[in-house]
């Protein structure tokens, strides 16, 4: 059975009180947000203008003007409402509501009398629109707004936003389909998929879901859209001129054929997700199995050691199979995010931990690195090996930034980012009636009724640096249900106790199911063994061989120059070395950081000499070698930076 099995909790239900992921939702809720909504608005001294805000009230007619900005525009303002939904759930703020209220107003004041709702289209012609599916986003932003209507309907309760979705939701299934008079057409961008199945949890309309289904199931027929499209309307597709062509958009051939990671990452990952959605609710085995073979390419051949994804600038894409270049890497942020997404629909799905490991993997490395610690600039794209001259100077490394940016023209990443932090206790708590799954470890309160009786979890734990979970269950009756426990694939020994009791249980699929009858005052004590790791890469990966990561629980480790000075490549770590971790509360807003004895190739007699020279062995110098967490890379003195080190 394909069923959800599992549920995020309700925001409201959580409390996350611990200083890693608490701090990081504070930094959005009080930093990113207001930050975001200034630049939406043009506010942001010497940073790329938006002009999101402006193009909706142009086109409202509040003001005279063009369209302004990149196609998909309207997205921004859609993210940054969902961020602000979730934010609101936990934390409410009313001035950041009626900030909200009067936002969603003005979204409602574009929307056509049909319901459609796209601003590049309202203002350059509204006879123009649905002939180009392929390429402007009219079903990107159908798909984000749905998204940030749902999350503030659940929210605040309010139904002008998701009425708003509602409208342009239906306008879409009246134009789109195979019935005669629709465009058989479906989204160049993927999102709308999940985000239909959303809306239809809430609505129940059939339309919702079969809209879904429809994107999912027409996509890649032959004769193919996009070509029909680009003869009947004069469109060109720059991807045609490449080993891509449809591809890029995952959709060159049926869904359900597709078995390898392909194009552009951002858009793999967000189908990806939008097909298990509509796998689970319509029982379609073959659809999950072809998610199965996608999420196996994924992890086991085009996945960095940090959860970042899409290995080549050029169409920010998968590129092939142990294609993992470090230094041209694109490892867009929202990719690592919609990674998230699908890794956590396959979860609920399958309640195997698997995928909690390549979540939590994604979401303490590739996506977190995408934003300072102030909270006010951004990656857009995730390097594992940096030289900032090589950045400036290289035309193949142009895309890579050695510093975060303040906004990007084409902002995607930083609302994704608040969105998903914003949401966070979703992912690290799951349940159903008679079970509550803890993905991820973070500090904080839990109320949940099992049984129709309520019970309150206190969760302690000083996670990520720390393996030590403690967890006190608090209710009046006692209760009988599961608390599924994740073991993470990067621990190889824990203890496991129950009121002080040694509970000896197996994991499985990654989770040890401790079901019993709970009692107030219980307390379940987990340690995990949180040694130093020393990952290699498989052969294949050209990039790595004789080279290997460091890595302590869920988070890799990176060497900057900033601790170890230039010209990184000359390093090398022991084949066996001895580590020293220590905490140091001052760095980087409080890391464990990494201490080895390593070797620098000896530079004695280059300074004099030519390029190249007769091999007479490497002569090497010892050296300290200090590892930070990537994740906090560059918020320091810009410079190198590698993640991957000879051995």
């Amino acid at each position: 059975m394909l069923e959800k099995k599992l549920t995020p909790m309700s925001l409201e239900h959580v409390q996350i009180q611990d200083k890693f992921w608490k701090g990081y939702m504070e930094l959005v809720r009080n930093h990113v947000i207001p930050y975001q909504w200034e630049a939406l608005n043009d506010r942001i001294e010497n940073a790329e203008p938006s002009y999101c805000i402006q193009n909706f009230r142009v086109a409202a007619g509040l003001q005279k003007g063009t369209f302004q900005g990149m196609v998909f525009q309207d997205s921004d303002v859609y993210k940054w409402l969902e961020a602000v939904a979730w934010s609101l759930m936990w934390h409410p703020d009313g001035e950041l509501e009626k900030t909200a209220d009067e936002t969603i107003e003005l979204i409602g004041k574009a929307q056509q009398p049909d319901g459609y709702l796209d601003t590049y289209y309202i203002i350059n012609g509204l006879e123009k629109r649905f002939t180009n599916l392929m390429d402007n986003h009219e079903l990107y932003c159908l798909g984000h707004m749905t998204e940030a209507a749902v999350a503030y309907y659940k929210t605040t309760g309010k139904r002008k936003f998701l009425d708003i979705a509602v409208g342009y939701a239906n306008c879409v299934y009246e134009h789109l389909g195979t019935e005669e008079g629709k465009i058989p057409g479906y989204p160049g961008h993927e999102v709308a998929e999940m985000a239909l199945c959303a809306l239809y949890d809430i609505t129940k309309d059939e339309r919702h879901l079969k809209l879904a289904k429809y994107f999912i199931d027409q996509r890649g027929r032959q004769p193919l859209f996009f070509d029909e499209e680009c003869r009947k309307n004069g469109n060109k597709c720059y991807w045609d001129d490449t080993y891509m062509k449809k591809q890029y958009y995952q959709a060159g051939k049926p869904v359900r054929d597709q078995d390898k990671a392909e194009g552009h990452a951002v858009r793999a990952v967000y189908l990806y997700t939008g097909m298990a959605e509509v796998a689970s609710r319509t029982e379609d085995r073959g659809l999950f199995e072809a998610c199965e073979k996608l999420w196996d390419n994924i992890v086991n051949r085009q996945m960095y050691v940090t959860g970042a994804i899409g290995a080549t600038e050029h169409g920010e894409a998968f590129s092939f199979d142990y294609d993992l270049p470090n230094d041209t890497v694109y490892g867009e942020t929202c990719a690592a995010i919609g990674l998230i997404f699908f890794a956590r629909r396959m979860l609920e799905i399958t309640k195997d931990g698997r995928y909690a490991d390549v979540m939590e993997r994604a979401l303490y490395n590739g996506v977190i690195s995408g934003m300072s610690l102030d909270g006010q600039k951004f990656f857009y794209v995730n390097p594992l090996e940096v030289v900032p001259e090589a950045c400036e100077k290289d035309y193949n490394k142009r895309h890579v930034k050695p510093v975060r940016q303040k906004w990007f023209g084409c902002a995607c990443c930083p609302p994704n980012v608040a969105r998903l932090l914003s949401s966070l206790a979703g992912y690290a708590f799951e349940e159903n009636e008679q079970e509550l799954y803890v993905n991820l470890y973070t500090g904080g309160i839990l109320d949940t009724v099992k049984n129709g009786k309520k019970n309150r979890l206190v969760i302690e734990t000083e996670y990520p640096w720390k393996g030590r979970v403690k967890i006190r269950i608090e209710n009046q009756e006692d209760t009988a249900f599961t608390l599924a426990l994740r073991i993470p694939g990067w621990c190889q020994g824990y203890v496991l106790k129950v009121n002080g009791e040694n509970a000896e249980k197996r994991p499985e699929k990654g989770y040890v199911l401790l079901e019993r009858t709970w009692k107030n005052g219980d307390e379940i004590s987990l340690d995990m063994d949180m040694p130093v790791q020393i990952l290699e890469a498989n052969p294949r990966v050209r990039e790595d061989i004789g080279k290997v990561a460091v890595a302590r629980g869920p988070v890799v480790y990176c060497l900057e120059e900033a601790d170890n000075g230039d010209q990184l490549q000359e390093i090398y770590l022991k084949e066996e070395p001895e580590f020293k971790e220590t905490y140091e509360p001052e760095l980087l807003k409080g890391v464990v950081t990494i201490q080895a004895k390593g070797k620098r190739v000896s530079r004695e007699g280059w300074e004099k000499e030519s390029l190249y020279r007769t091999y007479t062995g490497k002569k090497f110098e010892d050296a300290d070698l200090k590892f930070i967490p990537y994740y906090a890379w560059t918020n320091r003195t810009p410079g190198e930076m590698t993640v991957w080190v000879r051995v």
